[in-house]
């Protein structure tokens, strides 16, 4: 583009001509606009010489009022006929290219800003994707003409155009500010050299964020397995052990590459996109995404792995689906090998889908397999995609992580290292999970029904039901070489073969565990259902009348606006009123007039599906409901006794539930819900002492119901508790105290009517017993028996008496008493 009118006549009728037919959009504009200084020239560069890369980035600079990339720019003395320039030279016709130098605009660029130190530029690197923009897809013809990492020449381009035109998306990237680059005085070539191989990283880094990286055919990449040195040595042990030759093993370690392998396709993405956004726009009201800029921020550049929740068969589809939408690649998502199906296996390993088995015990040659392609993944730039928690949460808690996956990432980053990793933790929120009536089985009781993809489809034979809105909120990122820095200083200096298991590697993927658990629930979104859920099911009856609920609900959202519980965390909009209308509309509520108005209950089925929902959010709650149960059978309290009370019982709480704040915070954030009560009239703060408000206040009750969010995990905790007291010093083993916890909490739900499932849930009774062992609290002789502190009884007692009824403590104790006696019998 130079200055010449006749140019420019037909640059702008080519310009007229294409717009006629393309419909293009910028991703990000408000990111890059802010890093952007109007003071300084700016000049675009693009990665390849295109006519109408240059008209669609032209037409979106107008309507973003940025400087135009064809028009004239000026830096001291050097007047530029345009603003932009290529930094790769054409490819011809058949895609072949030539190599030749730098730009003669930036070379003429730098040498102006080095003969005068008081000027400065801006370059804008632009990127153009055809075929990108989130749609409705109907054509094979147009994924086939996507853009891709093949090298493309003029007939190529033209025939996206055609095909793709109205698909077409921009993206501008953060400026590089030349005069920082020569500031650090490495000579005309060599700073020419410099921005150049920072252009090059850039795009190649922008297409890998945007398509995926190039990654070779799989046939290429699963035989390429068996050359590493860890699987390699794996198939000389296999082939010793058996006496079988090395080929039969090689061979065998082939079938297992085979058998994880996905084959990613990006036909495969394109064709996934059209037929989940007519499942979205079918099943749900919509899909609210929050702070994914942050996704964005650190694609480009690390090895990004997702670690969401799991709620739901959709959630792996949910995930990709919104990525691919917001213009980052889809993961390869580890799934289990019950999902390699016939057909619903194979689609699934063309979007992204690597298999694995179940366990991979007495197997080393599939597990080192398995770890060598991960590897591949993680060293080639590949999003990745697993769930910490293993398997779908049916009571909707976050389950105790599995550390399988955790330790194949951490072993795989000390062999090699040159991309750092990041992991996302990503919250999924629904006002009603899919596969809500399989759970509502499960929760009555019904042993757990093998998963399958087909799950899926038979919601369709449901779709007169309102699913409501799904949240999609992406957590704060967690560096892993950051997180290896606090929790081993050295891990740099050590060896790092590929056999190499230090021995803090278990230790440190807990770690990793727990805090990635808690930056999944710092995430969280709080919908209606949720606080619906959590108001009913405080009460005795499981009912209100509609005023009632809408001041409870009310209550909850100005507690979570005073205190939020992270940044992280997202609430709805409306009123109390609002939230009831909306949960009504789903017919998660039923409802009864009379002639004082109306009466808003759950039904048998609801009631214990609505366990689900509060549970999501049950993190949340549990400090302010904590809190809020030490006024169930005190008047008065000091600060200094519940800070003392709530420090005894925190750590479970935190252990179980991932609650977020550490035991040295937990002062501080204590402080902020106490002056919050006070703020909303549920407590008084005088001479010191905190007062709670008069018995028959409505306030009082408001504190009661807050309180009993958090009652049956206070109460589940005081049964363990007594049945190890009543047992005496080394008389129950850990298996044996988990197993009577179960009984007892079963006995108890049906003589004090709980409609819980999870309140007798051996896996929570298993962890708490755990937390006791880890505490101190407990511990065990060379038999496995469990003897406790000596204090343990007049601990557990004084908190008890703070935060339980004297009727639910007299009925565990009695029922404690009454097995003891029986076991004295026999």
């Amino acid at each position: 583009m130079t200055r010449s009118p006749l140019r420019r006549l037909v640059f702008g009728a080519l310009h007229r001509l294409l717009y006629l037919w393309v419909r293009s959009e910028t991703i990000n504009q408000s990111a890059f606009t802010l890093k952007l200084d109007r003071s300084k020239p700016v000049f675009y560069v693009l990665q390849l010489p295109s006519i109408s890369d240059l008209a669609v980035v032209d037409s979106e600079c107008r309507k973003a009022g940025l400087p135009r990339p064809i028009l004239p720019v000026s830096v001291g003395k050097l007047d530029e006929p345009s603003a932009f320039f290529y930094l790769t030279p054409e490819a011809g016709w058949l895609g072949g290219q030539d190599k030749r130098g730098a730009s003669p605009t930036l070379v003429r660029l730098l040498n102006t800003l080095n003969a005068d130190t008081e000027l400065d530029a801006q370059i804008v690197p632009v990127s153009v994707f055809w075929g990108q923009t989130p749609a409705s897809e109907s054509s094979p013809w147009k994924l086939l003409f996507a853009d891709s990492w093949a090298v493309t020449g003029r007939l190529r381009k033209l025939l996206s155009i055609l095909i793709l035109g109205r698909k077409t998306r921009v993206q501008f990237s953060a400026p590089i500010q030349l005069r920082e680059l020569l500031a650090q005085d490495k000579g005309q070539e060599r700073t020419q050299r410099m921005v150049h191989r920072l252009l090059r990283v850039h795009f190649r880094n922008q297409k890998a964020a945007v398509i995926g990286p190039d990654i070779s055919h799989r046939r290429n990449l699963v035989k390429g397995l068996i050359h590493g040195p860890q699987v390699h040595q794996a198939i000389l042990d296999e082939a010793e052990r058996n006496k079988t030759p090395v080929e039969k093993v090689e061979e065998q370690a082939l079938r297992y590459g085979n058998e994880i392998a996905s084959d990613y396709a990006y036909t495969a993405i394109r064709f996934l996109e059209v037929v989940l956004s007519w499942f979205w726009n079918k099943i749900y009201d919509g899909i609210k995404v929050n702070h994914i800029e942050g996704v964005q921020e650190v694609a480009h550049g690390h090895e990004v792995i997702y670690v969401p929740c799991h709620r739901s068969h959709i959630d792996y589809l949910l995930l990709s689906y919104l990525l691919f939408r917001n213009g980052l690649t889809p993961p390869h998502i580890a799934a289990g090998i019950n999902l390699n199906m016939p057909v619903i296996g194979s689609l699934l390993r063309r979007g992204g889908a690597f298999f694995m088995r179940r366990t991979f015990k007495g197997n080393p040659l599939y597990t080192a397999v398995f770890n060598e392609y991960l590897h591949t993944l993680f060293s080639r730039g590949f999003p990745v995609e697993y769930f910490v928690e293993g398997g779908r949460s049916r009571t909707g808690r976050m389950l105790q992580p599995k550390t399988g996956m955790l330790a194949i990432t951490l072993r795989s980053f000390l062999r090699s290292n040159r991309l750092p990793i990041v992991f996302v933790p990503v919250y999924i929120g629904y006002e009603r999970v899919l596969e809500g009536r399989t759970y509502l089985g499960e929760l009555r009781g019904a042993s757990k029904k093998k998963e399958s993809i087909f799950d899926i489809f038979k919601v369709i034979g449901a779709l007169k039901q309102r699913f409501g809105s799904v949240w999609v909120n992406f957590g704060e990122p967690l560096k892993l070489a950051e997180f290896l820095d606090a929790e081993q200083p050295d891990w740099r200096s050590q060896q790092l073969a590929p056999q190499y298991r230090p021995s803090w590697l278990n230790d440190t993927a807990n770690h990793l565990a727990e805090r990635i658990a808690r930056h999944l629930n710092e995430a969280a979104a709080v919908n209606p259902v949720n606080l619906v859920a959590l108001a009913l099911l405080s009460t005795s009856k499981l009912a209100l009348d509609e005023k009632a609920l809408a001041r409870v609900l009310d209550l909850y959202l100005a507690l979570l606006r005073s205190v939020p519980y992270s940044p992280h965390t997202t609430l709805p909009e409306g009123d109390g009123q609002a939230l009831i209308e909306y949960v009504q509309s789903m017919d998660l509520l039923a409802a009864q007039k009379d002639a004082l108005g109306k009466i808003l209950y759950l039904d048998e089925n609801n009631a214990v599906l609505m366990t689900y929902y509060r549970n999501n959010v049950l993190h949340i709650f549990a400090l302010p409901a904590l809190l809020a149960s030490f006024f169930q059978s005190n008047a008065r309290i000091s600060r200094e006794q519940i800070l003392r009370y709530s420090r005894a019982l925190y750590p479970y709480l935190q252990s179980e539930l991932f609650i977020r704040w550490s035991l040295d915070e937990l002062d501080a954030v204590i402080d902020q819900w106490l002056a919050a009560f006070v703020e909303q009239g549920l407590l008084r703060f005088e001479d010191g002492v905190f007062l709670r408000p008069a018995p028959s206040s409505r306030q009082f009750v408001l504190l009661t119901l807050l309180s009993r969010a958090i009652a049956q995990t206070l109460q589940r905790f005081y049964m363990a508790i007594a049945l190890v007291l009543n047992a005496g010093q080394n008389a129950l083993s850990a298996e044996e105290l988990e197993d009577l916890c179960t009984v007892m909490a079963q006995r108890l739900s049906i003589l004090h009517g709980l409609n819980a499932p999870e309140f007798f849930d051996k896996s929570l009774f298993r962890h708490f017993i755990q937390t006791l062992l880890d505490e101190g609290v407990l511990t065990q002789d060379e038999a496995g028996k469990l003897s406790h502190h000596e204090l343990l009884g007049e601990l557990a007692e004084g908190a008890a008496k703070r935060v339980l009824p004297a009727e639910i403590r007299l009925s565990i104790r009695q029922v404690a008493l009454d097995h003891n006696d029986e076991a004295a019998e026999l």
